[in-house]
């Protein structure tokens, strides 16, 4: 006899639960795993401008200014320098009182971040032993009435 052939049926699986088991290993994947956090500069920035701002009067002899060319040349108070030869004179030029001296930088636009980094990361290498911070600026305005700059 001659059997017909049935059209068959395939049987369909279960995947009710396929959902719940990819959550499951996704949350399961997302807290055992390590997200590393950038990493950064570890530098407190100033606090943004107030509108009645106090301002400092400094003398000319308690500004340090550092200059950093687009080609990536230092220069200290107009003189060309290298990083080691600024930290050298940073050191010195805070160890008098470096609460009240101040260390501004001026930067060309076209100076790269690298040559930047640099030159901070040797500024603060210079006040690590004074066990302090540095006061940097970035805008020093003249101050005529005193003799001194105006920050």
């Amino acid at each position: 006899m001659f059997r017909r052939n049935r059209h068959r049926e395939v049987p369909s699986l279960n995947t009710s639960s396929t959902a719940d088991i990819s959550f499951m290993l996704l949350i399961f994947f997302l807290v055992t795993s390590s997200m590393d956090a950038g990493k950064g500069l570890k530098r407190q920035l100033p606090p943004p401008p107030q509108e009645q701002e106090q301002v400092a009067d400094i003398l000319d002899s308690d500004i340090m200014t550092v200059t950093l060319a687009a080609d990536g040349a230092l220069a200290l108070n107009g003189e060309p320098t290298d990083l080691q030869q600024l930290q050298r004179e940073v050191t010195q030029f805070a160890a008098v009182n470096p609460k009240h001296r101040v260390v501004a930088i001026k930067t060309s636009p076209e100076a790269t971040y690298d040559a930047y980094f640099q030159l901070q990361n040797a500024i603060m290498a210079a006040y690590r032993p004074l066990k302090c911070q540095p006061r940097i600026s970035d805008v020093v305005e003249h101050h005529e009435e005193k003799g001194g700059k105006r920050l």
